[in-house]
């Protein structure tokens, strides 16, 4: 009730507001990743079935991509779907997927896709998913493989292990192959061999877990060593612009010494 009070007056769009002034003259972390936790949980809260928090989390994230871009945010990486999470129902895993493909249906005509050059792309192991979703997941990365100003990246049947040992086994395939010599590999050899070596900056600036969880649950493992972390007791589905900007005004305020 309170809630709704404040929405009626125009107290939440007067601190939008405030806070887009606070932020929009300081530094904005050029890659955000966030994991987008806490569908269920709304759903629960709402006495709902699952698979309608995770609708409403969708379409949250089409309305995250607007406040992005307005923030001159240049990559988003929305963590979605863990390899983990195929240990749920099969009934809610059937669901999400329906949402996903109606989502990357969306992206398909999205002109603001188009309008922003943003190219479309998700990590994870895609060989997992109905065959279905990964026709719909290559036609947004056809369509949109040639854009560069924006990055929006969803991490489907992703885990972090799971991305490392990938890179591991690329690296190694190549290695027995004679095509790369072991005393060459580093750092920035087997960043080319992760699933976000297309991005022009892989490693998060910051990253924002809602849902009051405060731990990575093997997101971007490799990516994360020095991005800042934002962890906020709220479900995604009730995720709002402030949230966002809050988040980005404590990245504003930290003094980043990436281990110096």
């Amino acid at each position: 009730m309170f809630k709704k009070l404040l929405s009626v007056i125009g107290a939440y769009r007067l601190y939008e507001k405030w806070l887009w002034h606070q932020v929009k003259n300081g530094i904005k972390p050029e890659h955000i990743a966030i994991i987008l936790d806490g569908n269920r949980r709304w759903a629960s809260n709402h006495v709902l079935e699952p698979w309608i928090g995770h609708e409403k989390g969708a379409e949250n994230v089409e309305r995250l991509l607007d406040w992005c871009l307005k923030l001159g945010v240049r990559s988003i990486t929305l963590y979605t779907f863990s390899t983990e999470n195929f240990r749920r129902s099969k009934e809610e895993v059937d669901e999400i997927m329906r949402i996903a493909e109606n989502e990357f249906r969306k992206i398909l005509s999205d002109e603001r896709i188009v309008k922003n050059k943003v190219r479309v792309k998700v990590i994870g192991r895609i060989n997992l998913l109905p065959e279905g979703l990964q026709k719909l997941i290559m036609d947004a990365e056809k369509a949109t493989q040639n854009y560069d100003e924006h990055f929006l990246n969803f991490a489907f049947a992703y885990g972090g292990r799971a991305e490392i040992v990938d890179a591991a086994r690329k690296i190694a395939e190549k290695a027995q192959h004679g095509e790369i010599s072991p005393e060459v590999i580093d750092e920035q050899t087997f960043e080319r061999f992760l699933y976000t070596a297309h991005m022009p900056k892989q490693d998060p600036d910051l990253i924002i877990r809602t849902s009051g969880e405060e731990r990575l649950s093997g997101f971007l493992l490799w990516q994360s060593a020095y991005s800042e972390l934002c962890f906020l007791d709220i479900c995604w589905p009730d995720f709002r612009a402030i949230d966002l900007l809050r988040a980005v005004r404590t990245f504003q305020s930290r003094t980043r010494r990436f281990g110096g």
